[in-house]
């Protein structure tokens, strides 16, 4: 098994036509199950294709003429709040959003929007590298050359650190459930407590991997959930140790205000809640290996 995606995943590409969208869907089709990338989504474009992908109007279209449950979006920053909700609104299982820049405010509308329909949907991103199933599915940007089929679950608020984590793993011989980039903007979809109990309740993940950075409150809160309902080990890495206060350090999200959101007050709080930590981004992989020695 695995989380979000498997090999019976059909996707929506929204902004499949653009130079982005065209170079990883086709990516991701080399990836696996080329198949399941069903349809793309760009009203100019309605009645055309790309590769054999019928292109169409709307994601209500695209979903009733192909049974899609999940969609992915790579449409520019000024129109990809607009994208998110049309896939909400089609009632679609999965929505991952790659896209980067877009305004804080476009995506706190998203959110008010989700919760006044009463959205089932889940939501990845934005600005995230989207999600890989091992030999299975890969919605987004990640490199499948460096992940392979097991038990381990990673989900990341970092896309490079994602990447990281997953080559250690695998040149460790630990094989990956899913890994899920949740993307690093202030206001997203799925957080680090929302992954943690989906691998919780996933019987082919023996352990995760928790990568988190500085600012924000999602990291404490997910440890203090695992603390209190996690069945199987997690370990942790928080970047950001000398980030100064006060100063963005790359994602919109990771910044220190007033004191809080420290890379030192997270590990402390993972720390105490059972999740061991390691301060070197290269011993990821090995801090792994030895929680499960000791299970």
């Amino acid at each position: 098994m695995s989380i979000l995606v498997n090999s019976s995943t059909r996707v929506i590409t929204q902004g499949m036509t653009g130079k982005t969208g065209a170079f990883h869907t086709r990516a991701c089709r080399a990836y696996a199950n080329p198949d399941n990338f069903v349809a793309g989504v760009n009203p100019r474009k309605a009645g055309t294709d790309m590769d054999g992908i019928p292109i169409y109007g709307t994601v209500a279209e695209a979903k009733a003429a192909t049974g899609a449950n999940a969609s992915v979006i790579y449409v520019p920053p000024a129109g990809a709040a607009a994208a998110i909700l049309e896939a909400v609104e089609a009632e679609l299982d999965l929505v991952v959003c790659i896209t980067e820049g877009i305004p804080v405010l476009d995506m706190l509308r998203v959110k008010s929007r989700m919760r006044e329909l009463g959205s089932k949907t889940l939501l990845l991103g934005p600005n995230c590298p989207g999600l890989i199933t091992p030999e299975e599915m890969k919605i987004g940007i990640m490199p499948g050359h460096i992940c392979r089929k097991g038990r381990i679950g990673v989900v990341s608020r970092s896309g490079t650190l994602t990447y990281e984590a997953v080559a250690q793993l695998t040149d460790l011989g630990l094989g990956q459930s899913t890994a899920v980039g949740i993307g690093g903007d202030p206001v997203n979809g799925l957080k680090h407590v929302d992954v943690l109990k989906l691998f919780n309740e996933d019987p082919e993940t023996d352990a995760v991997v928790m990568i988190g950075e500085i600012g924000g409150s999602d990291e404490e809160i997910a440890a203090q959930w695992a603390r209190d309902n996690m069945t199987k080990p997690v370990v942790g890495f928080i970047a950001g140790v000398t980030a100064p206060v006060g100063k963005r350090m790359g994602h919109a999200g990771a910044i220190i205000d007033a004191g809080r959101g420290t890379a030192e007050e997270k590990i402390r709080v993972l720390n105490d809640c059972g999740i061991r930590t390691t301060r070197d981004p290269s011993e990821i992989g090995k801090l792994l290996a030895l929680s499960l020695i000791h299970i």
